[in-house]
Order: structure tokens, then sequence, then C-alpha cells
């Protein structure tokens, strides 16, 4: 057996989805689920994640062309706050569900969906059998997620066909009669099958609507442009677990040592 598949092992049989949340994410392609402990909350995070985008190197921000939402790049290295993230139980759990194979994390950023943005147009983030796929997204909710700020939707089922939105809708930006919203409190976790059709709500209410994101690809395949492993920071290197190294995909020789996945309870 292979190191990487040493590893991947480990994760396997020490990572779990409940059956209801594991069955959600086949059926119907996407879970909320409660999120990992942040050491001193939801208000730490909070404050963590807006420490992190004020003090953002402006090369990593990204507001696209409608200026609706902000996105900042490279959350791995942007603090403690953030390593449990990538490392929770359930998400490598899920990861193993749908991927079915060794795996690393792709990216993960920060979102903050403005005030007046309107909907997103309905998408997948990999099409069936390209490049990357299957890959697996997870949403953390850093504000609670409803129907006024711009909650993100999902079409049940939607994972389970080839077709993407803009091949069989004539205006994916519309509603779609079987969607749905994924909603939670601050710090809930939605997981989902990268291939379902999803994109966020209007945000109807005064305030910004924060939250993380990030991406899981096999292990083969190209990370996001905005790769981690090219610009890991020495502080956050010696801060991560063995674990986290190996599902970062840097650091560390992927043969596992002393190092389970209790470290992601920890």
């Amino acid at each position: 057996m292979t190191p990487t598949n040493d590893w991947h092992s480990i994760i396997a049989s020490e990572s779990h989805l409940s059956p209801d949340a594991a069955r959600q994410l086949r059926d119907i392609g996407f879970v909320v689920v409660p999120g990992p402990v942040v050491l001193g909350g939801c208000e730490q995070l909070s404050e963590a994640y807006d420490r992190a985008v004020a003090t953002a190197d402006p090369a990593d921000m990204h507001t696209g062309r409608t200026r609706s939402s902000t996105r900042i790049n490279d959350f791995v290295n942007r603090g403690p706050e953030f390593d449990g993230i990538y490392i929770y139980p359930p998400l490598l759990a899920a990861c193993c569900q749908i991927i079915r194979g060794p795996f690393k994390l792709s990216g993960m950023r920060a979102r903050t969906l403005n005030p007046g943005a309107p909907t997103e147009r309905l998408h997948v983030d990999v099409k069936h059998r390209a490049n990357g796929w299957p890959l697996v997204g997870c949403i953390l909710m850093v504000d609670v997620f409803d129907s006024e700020n711009g909650a993100t939707r999902f079409v049940p089922g939607s994972h389970l066909q080839p077709p993407e939105p803009s091949e069989v809708m004539t205006n994916p930006q519309d509603a779609h009669e079987e969607q749905v919203l994924a909603c939670g409190p601050a710090g809930s976790v939605i997981i989902f099958n990268a291939s379902v059709w999803h994109s966020h709500g209007a945000n109807r209410s005064a305030r910004p609507r924060r939250s993380i994101q990030a991406h899981f690809v096999p292990r083969e395949a190209q990370a996001s442009p905005d790769d981690h492993s090219r610009r890991m920071r020495p502080e956050t290197l010696q801060r991560i677990s063995d674990l986290a190294k190996y599902v970062l995909n840097v650091g560390t020789s992927n043969k596992p040592m002393h190092a389970t996945c209790e470290d992601a309870r920890a």
C-alpha cells in the first residue's frame, strides 16, 4: 500500500457522517451540518474573518465585474481560527464518499456577499467527467444564512444529471421550481457535491453576508489558481498537524506517523 493510501485509509476509517447526512449528500447533493468548534466561538471567528479581510494583500482580493461580492484568496494562511475547517471530520467523510479515493484541498477563500447583491446564475463548479471531477465544496457560514441575505440555493438531485443549468434554462438567474435554500445559524457548514446546481440568492438585507468557501479535488487533479501549496507561510506549517499537511498536500510525507484524524477534533 502506498503512503498516500495509508493516509486516505485513516481518514476513511475515522471520519464519519451521520447516515441521514450521507443520504442527503448522495441523493439531493448537499447537506447542512453543525460546523467545527472554534476557540472563542462564532464571535471570535467573525473577528478573525474581518481582520483577515482588512489586512489582505490587494492582489488576493477580487470583486468581480458587478462588485456584488468580495473574495479573498488563501484562507489557509490567515490564522489559526480557520485551521479546523478543512480537516473537519464530517467534511473529510464527505470527500471520501464523493471522490472515492485520495483527495486534497484545492483552495479556501473568504466570500462576502454585499447588500443589494442580485441573485447569482445557477451553475455547477465542475461538469460531469471534466478535469477535477468529482469535486466537493463546503461553505462555512460566518453569518446566519437566510432568505433575506442571500442563502445558497440548490436544485436537489441535479448532480445526478449531466446537463448544466445554462444548457436547459432560458435564464439560470431565474428561480427554479425545485430549488431550496440552505439556511442555518452562524457556524453551520454546507457540504455539497460541486456538480449540483447552485448559486447564492439576492442579499436584500442591509448587512454583508460572510462565508468561507473551500473545494476538494482528487489527489492527482490540478489545484485552483490560488493554490496554497506555493505560498505556505512558515508559521502556518509550524502550527498545523500532519493530517492538515496531508490534506493540504504540503510540507510532510504522505505517510502517517503519529497523528491521525483525532487532530481534527482537538
